[in-house]
């Protein structure tokens, strides 16, 4: 594989919602133009395809505005033009007091926050930091080596790399405590009450695990929805996978931190591996890609947490992977909120019982994560564009017609 995996830095990364590549990457994006270009009179943003589609129910001009203010910014909105290297592109221009272009950029939001130019997958100041970049090389190192998943990340990264860990792993505890604590309705046309709460005060009196991993769950996708600060995980529409079912197995099964950061690195490397050989951005392979990859993360890492094998962390990540295949990203009025916020409570406990379903085996497997990860890319590339992030078709369609 030419492209390298970067740092799990990189993958998990502290922000408001409620969009990873329509808000996080976008103001990553204008800060960056904005800084290079100081002396300009005004800015102009023109967004192309899944950025303006959805860019107004993403707050992407919003956020775009909030970043480079005082100076003006005017935003053009063209989803008729749906660039061949990514759909998510924008056109940054800086401008002088006569309106004329002094400097542009041209960057792709490419899912989680992070940002490209054509050609070239990452344009982070971040170091590629992995020398494997498949599962299948990844697993072999770690039986050639009898080493475990945490073990091939801690030695590629940076000697920090357990502070960042640390750090993610109170933000997403973070996002679970104060969506817990607040019933304040989710903002936009759609009016949603949160639910977490009411599913909390279920479990309590229940004692149900499901029902507290889809609690915990809701909770980080609700306060995501809100714009609110979460976790990329590996992008802020599936936000809530992790922590629910992380969050609601530390709880429930008494899990220490070090475990919950150990089960963060081991999904850290499977989303690295999807994101790198395929797309974690559901305006180029649907929600497959955001969604299904989280729950494939989680998966591995719950398999992980039981004592599985590399074979049995590879074929939980497989399965949840497998059974997202062909998943929509189409969410109505273009809010990260239905079908989003319930979706990440399911699969939060698909990822328990793929991990339990590999379990049972002895953990060899027909088909490889590597297999399925290719299998999800040409999918999403097949997928028409009415089903990745513009909210033309499926449900965001019919929601409209009823």
């Amino acid at each position: 594989m030419e492209d390298k995996m970067d740092t799990l830095k990189e993958l998990y990364k502290i922000g408001n919602g409620p969009s990873s590549s329509h808000t996080m990457g976008p103001q990553r994006a204008a800060e960056r133009f904005k800084n290079e270009n100081p002396d300009a009179d005004s800015f102009r943003a023109t967004l192309y395809g899944s950025l303006a589609a959805t860019g107004a129910g993403h707050l992407t001009d919003y956020i775009i505005i909030k970043t480079i203010a005082p100076k003006k910014v005017e935003i053009v909105w063209r989803e008729d033009i749906i660039k061949d290297f990514h759909p998510n592109g924008m056109l940054l221009e800086a401008l002088d007091k006569d309106g004329n272009t002094t400097a542009q950029w041209e960057v792709f939001s490419v899912g989680g926050g992070s940002l490209a130019e054509e050609g070239k997958r990452n344009t982070s100041a971040v170091k590629e930091t992995y020398p494997l970049s498949t599962m299948d090389e990844i697993v072999k190192w770690c039986k050639d080596n009898n080493k475990t998943l945490v073990d091939f990340a801690l030695e590629n990264e940076d000697s920090d790399i357990m502070d960042h860990i640390n750090t993610i792993r109170e933000a997403m505890k973070k996002s679970i405590d104060e969506g817990l604590a607040t019933n304040e309705v989710i903002p936009g046309k759609l009016h949603l009450k949160r639910r977490a709460g009411v599913f909390y005060e279920n479990f309590k009196k229940t004692n149900d695990f499901s029902t507290l991993v889809y609690a915990y769950a809701l909770a980080a996708s609700e306060q995501n929805a809100s714009g609110n600060i979460i976790v990329t995980a590996p992008t802020c529409g599936s936000a809530g996978v992790l922590p629910g079912i992380f969050f609601a197995m530390k709880d429930y099964m008494n899990l220490t931190d070090e475990q919950v950061n150990e089960a963060i690195i081991v999904a850290g490397i499977i989303g690295n591996i999807i994101k790198t050989n395929a797309s974690i951005s559901g305006a180029e392979v649907g929600c497959q890609g955001e969604v299904g990859a989280a729950c494939s993360m989680a998966a591995g890492a719950v398999a992980y947490l039981q004592g599985g094998s590399i074979d049995h962390i590879e074929y939980a990540a497989e399965i949840a992977l497998e059974h997202h295949l062909g998943m929509t990203c189409d969410p109505v009025y273009g809010y990260v909120q239905i079908p989003c916020i319930e979706r990440n409570a399911m699969a939060a406990q698909r990822a328990f019982d793929a991990a339990k379903y590999a379990m049972i085996t002895n953990g060899e497997h027909s088909v490889s994560l590597d297999q399925v990860v290719e299998t999800m890319k040409e999918t999403g590339l097949d997928m028409h564009d009415k089903y990745k992030e513009t909210a033309k078709g499926g449900l965001a369609k019919h929601f409209f017609s009823c």
